[in-house]
C-alpha cells in the first residue's frame, strides 16, 4: 500500500490532468494562487521521492507503474506551464532596456544630431547608436555597462518559476523536452528582435545577388545590429539560460542557449561571410573596412558571449569571417593599383584639365588614409612593383629602399598609387597633338596631387614632405616646359638678329623684314591666345602664378623690342596693320588665358 503522502500527491496531481478535467485544461496552475503552485510543486517531489523509495526497497510493479503514469501527467503538466510562463513574458526585446540609467538621462538632457539614414531607422536604432557614441572610448569589460549589456528578458518572478519547473523536469528525465520547449519560444522572440533589427533572412547566394548600393545601407545597418545582437541580446539570452538551467546538470544552461541562439547568429553572421567572399572591387573596401572594423571590436564579446565548447563555431565563424575581411581588403587594395596602372581610356581631357582618374584615385587614397591604423595592421606586404630597370615599358620602375625604416607598408603602397597614377597620366598625355597643352595637362593634374595630399592630414603624413617636394618639383617643371614649348618661339620673334642691314648698323634696320617680324609675332600670339583661353587650369591660384610668370616674360621682351622699333614703323604706311598690340593690350590679353572660353566671350566680360 502506498504512503497516505504519495496518494494525497497524486490526487493533487491528477486534479491538474488536462485529459481528464476540463476545468485543469482552462486554468493554468502558475497563473494562479501562489498556495497552489507550492502545493503542486511540493506533490511532484512528493512523488518522485515516493518512486525512488519504490525502487530502492524493490515494490510491486503495479504501484510502480502508477506511479509513473502520474508521473508522466505531472510532467506534461509542468511543460505546458513552462510553456504558457515563457509565451506569457516573452517579447521582443524593448528599446529602453538597451539604456543605461545614466545614459537615459543624458539621452533626456541633451540633444543630438541624426544622419538621415539613421532618422529613418526606429527608435530602438537611434538610441543604441547614441549609447554607442557615448561609450566608444571606454575600456571594454564583460557585464559592464561600456560593452556588454545584460538586460532581464524575464521577470525575476518568472524566472523563478520557470527554474523550479526546470529542476523538476530534469530530475525525472525530461531534459530534453524542457530544452526544445524553451527554445523554441525564446528563438521566436529572438527571431522577433532580429527582424525588429533589420536583420534579413537572407542567404548567402541572395546577399551576393543584390546591387551594392543596396548592401552599402544593408551593412551600415548590420554593424549596428551585430553590436545590440551580440552585446545585448544574445548576452541576455545567455544570462536567461544560466538563471533557469545553471546547475542543474549535463551544461543544460548552455545547451539551451544554443538551441535559441545558433540558427539567429548564424542567420547574423551570414551576411558579413557574404560580404566577405564577394567578388573584389574598388568601391566595396571601404565597407568592407567598416565590417572589418565592427567584427574586430565585437570579436572580445563574441569570445565571452559565446565561450563554452558548444558554441566553438559561432567564434570560429566570426575568427574566419574577420580573415577573409582582412584578406578582402589586401586583394581590392592590390586591384586597385593594377586597375590605376591600366585604365585605358585614350581620349583627352578637353582643355588639359584634371583627368577624372586623378580626382578619383586621390579621393580615394584621402579615404584610405582614414583607414590609417586598421589598413597598417592589414597590408604587411610591400607594393608589387616591375622589377629595377625593367624592360617593360607597361610599368614603372620604383625602388623603394630609400623609404627603408622611415615609411610604414601603407605608405609605400600609397606612393606606389601616385607613382603608377603619374605613369598613366604621362601616357595620357602623348595623347595631345600639342606638347604645350600636354605638358599643361601634367603641371594640372600633378599639382591636383600635391594639394589633395596636403588637404589630408593623415595622407601627407604617411606619403612624407620629401616625397611632397617631388612632386611640387614635378608640377613646377611640367609648368617650365609648358613655357619653353609655348612662348619660346613666340618669343624668337622679338630677336634683333636679322633685322638690321649689313654695313649701316646706326640706321640701318631692314622695314621689310621688321614688319615681317611683328606679323609673324601678331600670329603666333593670336593663335596662342586664341588656342590658350580655352585650355583650363581649375585651380585658381595656379593659373594666376603661371599667368604671372608668362607676364614676366612677354611683357617686358615685348616692351623692349616696340621701343626700339616702333618709330621704323610709325614712319611707315598703315603701322596699325603691322603694330596690332600694345603693351596693355598684351597685358589684358594674358588675363585670358586658361578660362576654358572662347576669346570672344572673354571681350564681352571686359567691356561690360
Amino acid at each position: 500500500m502506498e504512503p497516505p503522502e504519495s496518494s494525497a500527491a497524486e490526487r493533487t496531481i491528477l486534479r491538474w490532468d488536462t485529459t481528464a478535467s476540463e476545468d485543469a485544461r482552462e486554468k493554468m496552475i502558475f497563473s494562479g494562487d501562489r498556495l497552489e503552485i507550492d502545493r503542486y510543486l511540493d506533490a511532484v517531489d512528493e512523488l518522485q521521492k515516493s518512486m525512488s523509495s519504490a525502487t530502492l526497497s524493490d515494490s510491486s510493479s503495479s504501484g510502480s507503474g502508477a506511479s509513473s503514469s502520474t508521473l508522466q501527467i505531472a510532467m506534461a503538466r509542468l511543460e505546458d506551464e513552462f510553456r504558457n510562463i515563457l509565451l506569457s513574458h516573452t517579447s521582443p526585446i524593448e528599446a529602453e532596456l538597451l539604456l543605461t540609467e545614466s545614459t537615459q538621462s543624458e539621452l533626456n538632457s541633451q540633444e543630438f544630431e541624426l544622419s538621415e539614414e539613421i532618422a529613418e531607422s526606429s527608435s530602438f536604432d537611434r538610441q543604441f547608436e547614441h549609447q554607442e557614441s557615448n561609450t566608444s572610448t571606454t575600456s571594454r569589460c564583460y557585464k559592464s555597462t561600456t560593452s556588454i549589456r545584460e538586460v532581464d528578458l524575464i521577470s525575476c518572478d518568472a524566472v523563478y518559476d520557470l527554474r523550479c519547473i526546470a529542476e523538476r523536469m530534469i530530475a525525472a528525465g525530461y531534459l530534453r523536452e524542457c530544452i526544445q520547449v524553451y527554445a523554441s519560444v525564446r528563438k521566436s522572440a529572438v527571431d522577433a528582435s532580429l527582424k525588429k533589427l533589420n536583420v534579413e533572412k537572407l542567404s548567402i547566394g541572395d546577399i551576393q545577388r543584390l546591387e551594392w548600393e543596396t548592401l552599402e545601407t544593408k551593412i551600415r545597418r548590420w554593424i549596428r545590429a551585430a553590436k545590440i545582437c551580440v552585446r545585448v541580446l544574445f548576452a541576455s539570452e545567455k544570462r536567461l539560460c544560466e538563471q533557469i538551467f545553471e546547475g542543474l546538470g549535463n551544461s543544460a544552461d548552455d545547451s539551451c542557449f544554443m538551441e535559441t541562439i545558433k540558427g539567429p547568429a548564424i542567420q547574423l553572421f551570414n551576411f558579413a561571410e557574404a560580404i566577405s567572399i564577394s567578388r573584389r572591387s574598388p568601391e566595396k573596401l571601404f565597407k568592407i573596412l567598416d565590417l572589418h572594423d565592427a567584427l574586430s571590436d565585437l570579436l572580445p564579446d563574441i569570445e565571452a558571449v559565446f565561450e563554452s565548447k558548444s558554441s566553438e563555431s559561432i567564434r570560429v565563424q566570426a575568427g574566419e569571417i574577420l580573415s577573409r575581411l582582412a584578406e578582402a581588403a589586401r586583394g581590392i587594395l592590390s586591384e586597385f593599383e593594377n586597375a590605376v596602372l591600366r585604365e585605358p581610356s585614350k581620349i583627352p581631357v578637353p582643355g588639359g584639365t584634371i583627368h577624372p582618374l586623378t580626382r578619383y584615385v586621390m579621393n580615394y587614397i584621402s579615404l584610405i588614409s582614414d583607414y590609417k591604423q586598421t589598413l597598417i595592421e592589414l597590408i604587411v606586404s610591400k607594393p608589387s612593383t616591375g622589377p629595377r630597370y625593367s624592360s617593360d615599358p607597361n610599368v614603372p620602375d620604383m625602388d623603394f629602399s630609400e623609404y627603408e625604416g622611415q615609411a610604414s607598408t601603407l605608405a609605400l603602397h600609397l606612393i606606389w598609387i601616385i607613382v603608377i597614377l603619374q605613369f598613366n597620366l604621362d601616357g595620357k598625355s602623348k595623347h595631345y597633338k600639342d606638347a604645350s597643352l600636354a605638358h599643361l595637362f601634367m603641371m594640372n593634374n600633378v599639382h591636383y596631387i600635391v594639394q589633395k595630399t596636403k588637404g589630408s592630414p593623415e595622407l601627407r603624413e604617411m606619403i612624407g614632405d620629401d616625397y611632397l617636394k617631388r612632386l611640387t618639383g614635378k608640377f613646377r617643371f611640367s609648368a617650365t616646359n609648358y613655357q619653353r614649348a609655348t612662348w619660346v618661339r613666340v618669343l624668337y620673334c622679338l630677336r634683333d638678329e636679322g633685322l638690321h642691314v649689313s654695313g649701316s648698323f646706326s640706321s640701318g634696320v631692314s622695314k621689310s623684314a621688321l614688319r615681317e617680324r611683328f606679323k609673324a609675332f601678331n600670329a603666333m600670339f593670336d593663335e596662342v591666345h586664341r588656342t590658350q583661353a580655352m585650355w583650363l587650369i581649375p585651380d585658381t591660384q595656379l593659373r594666376e602664378e603661371l599667368r604671372i610668370s608668362i607676364s614676366e616674360l612677354l611683357i617686358p621682351a615685348y616692351r623692349s623690342f616696340l621701343g626700339r622699333f616702333r618709330s621704323h614703323i610709325e614712319s611707315g604706311r598703315h603701322p596699325e596693320n603691322y603694330i596690332k598690340y600694345s603693351v596693355e593690350d598684351l597685358e589684358n590679353a594674358v588675363l585670358d588665358f586658361f578660362e576654358g572660353f572662347p576669346v570672344s566671350q572673354h571681350s564681352r566680360r571686359r567691356s561690360e
